[in-house]
């Protein structure tokens, strides 16, 4: 489904919450903050859901301590768990997420259908809902905070072609979960810079159920055998995704001689571009995103209304819903620094072993 927008950008810095270095609970799913000095004091609770530990391990590694430091630091009380892609899980922690008094609900669906059905059982019991990172189609959040996703499929297609260059190519799309919004538009994105190539043409394109990365494997395999191995470009809707397209071409003796591009900029992914078996990969800043969602909830449980920068458009019923679209960066060799100097990966963990020449090739310390 396409989704349009207007006005929906903003920029990386200028969020109205500064976000401290993360500490964790003992749990790490539940917390409260001290007393907030700020012109307000947030009187409800803020529940944030997150979808699984297996599509990427942005969810734990990234998102989680960054929504727990900017909660802290506005001094609310919140609570976060993740659904570990199951959706009937995710329904019963908002069902146990609103018994113990959440007054604002953040979730990142696993699909859509479920997702509203979440949003509207909250709604009945006066609860606000935010969409973080997914829009849910066909629900009832009062506010959409992620980045422009378009935007990142645009960066991956115009990654792709600038490492395959004007010579003729074969290109395999190796999309994200059917049941995800934001995979439709990456590969819209994509498709959008990719397509006006005359000289690119696409021998497989599939979409990988939920993300799974062992599947994305097999799928990939197959892709590559139904072309007789002519591939010279894989676009790759994550470094997950990306890295089992790698370990496929590592077999047939073709890694790192076939671009291939990612998202998330994980460890692995910015490994693989160092090691010059990934082409690139997007950073999303978990912190930039976090804090986006910080400021949100935190003007629910005020009471407030929240700064939205626009409106998107769902497309299942035409309904506006006012947003947070935040901008995604590309990131190639030249520019890894750029992640860990963000705080969006540490150094110790990508220069880790065989990789410390490379960092340090890379300028990386």
């Amino acid at each position: 489904m396409k989704r349009k927008h207007s006005l929906v950008l903003v920029p990386l810095l200028g969020l109205s919450m500064a976000l401290t270095a993360c500490g964790s609970d003992d749990s790490g799913d539940t917390g409260s903050g001290s007393d907030n000095s700020g012109s307000g004091e947030a009187q409800g609770k803020i529940g944030v859901i997150l979808p699984d530990t297996e599509s990427s391990v942005r969810w734990e590694s990234a998102d989680r301590p960054a929504l727990e430091a900017a909660f802290k630091e506005a001094g609310v009380d919140y609570e976060i768990q993740n659904a570990e892609g199951d959706a009937e899980k995710m329904t019963t922690i908002a069902d146990s997420m609103i018994g113990n008094g959440v007054t604002v609900l953040a979730i990142v669906n696993l699909d859509s259908e479920s997702g509203a059905a979440i949003q509207e059982k909250a709604k009945s019991q006066g609860v606000a809902t935010i969409d973080y990172d997914r829009l849910t189609l066909g629900g009832s959040a009062e506010y959409y905070v992620s980045f422009d996703n378009t935007k990142v499929g645009e960066l991956q297609g115009q990654g792709l072609a600038d490492c395959l260059g004007d010579k003729d190519a074969n290109i395999v799309y190796l999309n994200g979960s059917p049941t995800d919004n934001n995979a439709t538009l990456f590969a819209e994105g994509a498709h959008s810079v990719l397509d006006e190539m005359s000289n690119y043409k696409v021998v497989g394109e599939q979409a990988v159920p939920d993300w799974d990365n062992e599947q994305a494997a097999t799928i990939f395999q197959q892709l590559y055998t139904a072309a007789d191995g002519k591939v010279d470009g894989v676009l790759a809707a994550n470094d997950g995704l990306g890295g089992a397209a790698i370990s496929i071409l590592e077999g047939a003796g073709q890694a790192g001689k076939v671009p291939v591009t990612g998202q998330d900029a994980t460890v692995e992914g910015l490994q693989n571009v160092l090691a010059g078996t990934q082409c690139m990969t997007v950073y999303k800043s978990a912190t930039q995103e976090a804090g986006a969602l910080a400021d949100v909830a935190i003007a629910l449980a005020k009471g407030e209304k929240a700064d939205a920068t626009g409106t998107t458009v769902d497309s299942s019923d035409d309904s506006e819903v006012p947003s947070i679209l935040l901008t995604p960066q590309a990131i190639t060799k030249d520019n890894v620094g750029d992640v860990i100097d963000d705080g969006g990966q540490k150094a110790e963990d990508v220069c880790a072993g065989k990789f410390a020449d490379l960092c340090s090739e890379a300028g990386i310390s």
